[in-house]
């Protein structure tokens, strides 16, 4: 059925991390059957779509952000028969399916450039000759951002050694990602999400960064011009199939502005908000990074993010839980789509203490510090102990010993847990959404720890303080006590006329 607001607008999107949501055969891995036997809980959740991070063929160097084939399944996550099925479900459960793609470099295992290594090809990628490196350029997982070969010459690489940059200055390689996105489109994703989305042009020069910043606007390694015309390209082929297929972009730059370049008409639907990942628990804070957005052009079709797989659980940011219920109000009230992470509406901690011997994040191997592996530890489903019904042997990041009380079981029949809490906030949203406005009005408050604001008959009211405010109106979710008519310090209520 075709609506005047397209579905993505304002879904709320769950991110999958495959390797860590089910593992269906024991191996300690996530895979796609074990995803696709929990879809009914996903749909329960309440959420309208699910982004799956790469399950493609792919050393696993980067998490799979390193694909040797992106036209197939990885065998430790299953088949393309798999995924089929898993499209499948996920439709007819009415949920939408968003994967990945990964356009800015490849694995160093793809055949491309195992043919450039053997001196063929080697245009597809950024090889330059000389005694040292081209340029100062580092990687942003630590190190030099140039690898030298046997034959002296040097392959730029943005983060792992093992992920060789693309050369988008190649027809054959804007012609490549054009098939990819059919192949997938073919299958039937509703979506993509693009990684790296602003960095796939480099200086033709190569020129020095020096002191200017990475992501600034006209840096040599991120933002380049040329990529808006890439992203031209790829909206016509969206465009071209039934369904409102849509994609959105991982583009991390200084600037509202430069961002806002992304979402124009006919290039990308949506650009990834990401300034609530930086923000601190902070009444201004949070006000500010929302109207710095909605008053960009991409405050068209906001998103808002509070923990992906790239950063630390904001349940260990933010400090008590009532805080993660009332950031989860705040956002689920504001215009556009909130994309989840998986095990949030678990109240899942970040994992700080995983020994150095389980640590797989190549950021840590790099030297950069302890890596993402805290917030990619595998789910618990069920059971005292570890894996707590992730598969039937130990999963292949440990899990803490204190995760039993967090366990989708545990929780199940507890009303005031966390994940009864994410489905009446989702079930909420999902019922008021269809009447509130796009507009967001501010309400004066009486604190400065205290942020309200009014679309149309919904008012959202968060308590950053730590001292009780009171608060007047029919409260339809809170977060925290309310009985007294105070919103605890750390708490939130939603409230109508």
């Amino acid at each position: 059925m075709t609506t005047t607001t397209p579905w993505w607008h304002d879904a709320v999107v769950y991110q999958v991390y495959p390797r860590s949501f089910a593992d269906s055969n024991g191996d300690g891995e996530g895979d796609l059957q074990g995803l696709r036997s929990r879809l009914p809980y996903l749909s329960e959740l309440g959420v309208d779509a699910l982004w799956l991070t790469p399950f493609y063929t792919s050393p696993l160097a980067d998490g799979g952000y390193d694909v040797a084939d992106y036209r197939d399944v990885d065998p430790r996550f299953g088949t393309l028969a798999d995924f089929d099925a898993l499209v499948t479900d996920a439709h007819r459960l009415g949920l939408r399916l968003i994967v990945d793609i990964v356009p800015n470099h490849t694995s160093s295992a793809h055949p491309w450039f195992l043919e450039a290594l053997a001196g063929a090809g080697r245009d597809r990628y950024l090889f330059r000759e000389g005694a040292e490196p081209p340029n100062d350029w580092q990687s942003n997982f630590g190190g030099p951002a140039w690898t030298r070969v046997e034959d002296g010459s040097w392959y730029l690489h943005l983060y792992t050694p093992a992920q060789p940059d693309l050369n988008w200055r190649h027809p054959e390689v804007r012609k490549e990602f054009e098939g990819i996105l059919r192949f997938w489109l073919d299958r039937g994703v509703d979506g993509f999400r693009i990684d790296v989305a602003a960095g796939l042009f480099k200086h033709p020069g190569l020129a020095d960064i020096g002191r200017g910043g990475t992501h600034a606007v006209g840096s040599p390694m991120y933002g380049r011009p040329e990529v808006h015309q890439i992203y031209r390209d790829w909206r016509a082929i969206l465009d071209a199939y039934p369904g409102e297929r849509m994609a959105v972009g991982e583009v991390w730059t200084e600037s509202a502005d430069d961002l806002a370049l992304y979402v124009r008409p006919d290039e990308l639907h949506q650009a990834f908000q990401f300034h609530l990942l930086l923000a601190p628990w902070s009444a201004q804070a949070f006000r500010e990074t929302v109207e710095t957005c909605l008053a960009s052009p991409s405050g068209e079709a906001p998103t808002w993010v509070l923990s992906n797989h790239d950063v630390i659980r904001h349940r260990s940011r933010y400090g008590p839980e009532e805080r993660s219920r009332a950031a989860l109000m705040f956002i689920l009230a504001l215009p556009g789509s909130a994309y989840l992470y998986q095990g949030e509406e678990l109240g899942l901690p970040e994992v700080f203490d995983l020994p150095d011997e389980a640590r797989q994040d190549p950021i840590f191997f790099q030297g950069k510090g302890k890596g993402r592996d805290g917030c990619r530890v595998p789910l618990p489903w069920s059971g005292a102990a570890a894996p707590y019904g992730f598969g039937s042997g130990p999963a292949w990041l440990p899990q803490p010993d204190s995760w039993g009380s967090l366990t989708v079981q545990e929780q199940d029949g507890d009303p005031e847990s966390m994940l009864a809490f994410y489905r009446r906030a989702l079930a909420l949203r999902r019922e008021l959404r269809g009447t509130l406005p796009h507009d967001v009005t501010w309400e004066e408050s009486a604190s400065p720890d205290v942020l309200a604001f009014r679309r149309g008959p919904l008012t959202c009211v968060v308590n950053f303080g730590d001292q009780p405010v009171p608060f007047r109106g029919r409260v339809l979710l809170a977060a925290g006590d309310v009985a007294d008519g105070k919103i605890q310090g750390g708490g939130a209520v939603w409230l109508q006329d």
